[in-house]
């Protein structure tokens, strides 16, 4: 017959407590939880008020027992009448709680085993707990990992002495992990939920491309420039409002590096496929919307700052630049921005001049090219 023998256990807290790295106390409260479950196991009713007390210098244990003072007992697993009540507790009064006290020294066989399912549950619970306790303060930062296991959902990514995940929505699309590889992670949260706490890795999200900028860009440290705003759809487009807090410092120029090379290096990091515009940022917001539409020349701007509407007319021949591949420029313009853009064709209320004449020699010649294929 398998017992779960008291005095093992209580030698076992120091031994756990040191293998595990865990601090003795966190391992007391773990076993006193598996005593209170396996009690409940072999006397009580399952959703009883139990806790215990482990005497660790003594071997011995104590369960209490709570129950709640009234005048018509419906269950006796949770309720106990006054009178009863006050043989416990002389000055009970309806409404209070009494605990009554059980001694304890061992337990069946099933209940043993409730109490070490308990006891490996929450030993590992704790230890996830204790090691993402570690990760707490490096929220925000962008660690080295390495990928550990691909599955249709997430990617699992081991950081350190814990584990992680990338869920598919803070992936970067179209990009692929091997087993094995080292990648850059954005530490973004922790969730805790019933099955114990769960690190929350990035590579799509505005701040995973921000703090690489902060690598490339010491300006940033300095104050001399700043990131107002990104928007980013990751592993297609991102787009950076930057502005310059020093005169003469030119912020897109800053953060483009001679000959590319910044912006380059957070390519290199984020996949080659994944644009990044960094336009200027602008107090005036009719300004703003021109520039974070860039590359497309804007005619004007009309703006309906009640509704943070904003219809952009172009010419023609930049709409498609406007609106941009699948509506993406706009739609990330309108996010760097905070105003929803319509874009419209702009109607020239004349003919425009000509422009002069290389323009007249381009028709000619096609009207020339299209003629000899009509021939």
């Amino acid at each position: 017959m398998e017992e779960l023998n008291l005095k093992q256990l209580t030698l076992a807290v120091r031994t756990i407590a040191e293998e595990k790295n865990l601090p003795e106390d966190v391992v007391l409260s773990v076993i006193e939880q598996a005593i209170a479950a396996a009690w409940r196991r072999d006397n009580g009713e399952r959703d009883q008020e139990v806790r215990s007390e482990l005497n660790v210098n003594k071997g011995t244990a104590k369960v209490f027992v709570a129950r709640e003072v009234v005048e018509v007992v419906g269950s006796d697993a949770h309720e106990i009448s006054l009178e009863d009540a006050r043989k416990v507790k002389k000055d009970a009064e309806l409404g209070d709680m009494i605990e009554e006290e059980h001694e304890v020294s061992t337990f069946g066989r099933v209940a043993a085993q409730t109490a070490k399912q308990v006891v490996l549950q929450r030993l590992r619970e704790a230890e996830r707990e204790v090691v993402l306790e570690e990760y707490e303060d490096k929220i925000g930062t962008v660690v080295n990992g390495t990928v550990q296991r691909v599955e249709p959902r997430v990617v699992r990514v081991e950081v350190g002495k814990a584990n992680g995940i990338i869920p598919q929505s803070e992936q970067i699309q179209g990009e692929y992990y091997n087993v094995g590889s080292r990648i850059k992670v954005l530490i973004k949260d922790i969730e805790r939920d019933n099955r114990g706490p769960q690190l929350i890795l990035s590579r799509g999200s505005e701040a995973f491309i921000e703090y690489l900028f902060r690598q490339e860009v010491p300006e940033l440290e300095t104050g001399a420039v700043e990131i107002k705003t990104i928007a980013r759809e990751a592993g297609r487009r991102t787009k950076l409002a930057v502005a310059s807090t020093v005169p003469g410092v030119d912020p897109v120029g800053t953060f483009v590096g001679g000959h590319g090379t910044r912006v380059q290096a957070v390519m290199n990091e984020v996949g080659d496929q994944e644009k990044i515009d960094i336009v200027t940022y602008d107090a005036n917001i009719e300004q703003f919307i021109k520039n974070a539409l860039s590359p497309a020349e804007i005619a004007r701007v009309e703006i309906k700052e009640a509704d943070k509407r904003a219809t952009v007319y172009v010419n023609e021949d930049q709409q498609s630049i406007a609106i941009g591949r699948g509506g993406q420029n706009v739609r990330l313009a309108s996010r760097l921005t905070g105003y929803e853009l319509d874009i419209e064709q702009a109607v020239a209320a004349t003919k425009p001049a000509d422009k002069g004449p290389r323009k007249n020699i381009e028709d000619s010649l096609l009207d020339a090219v299209e003629e000899s294929t009509e021939e």
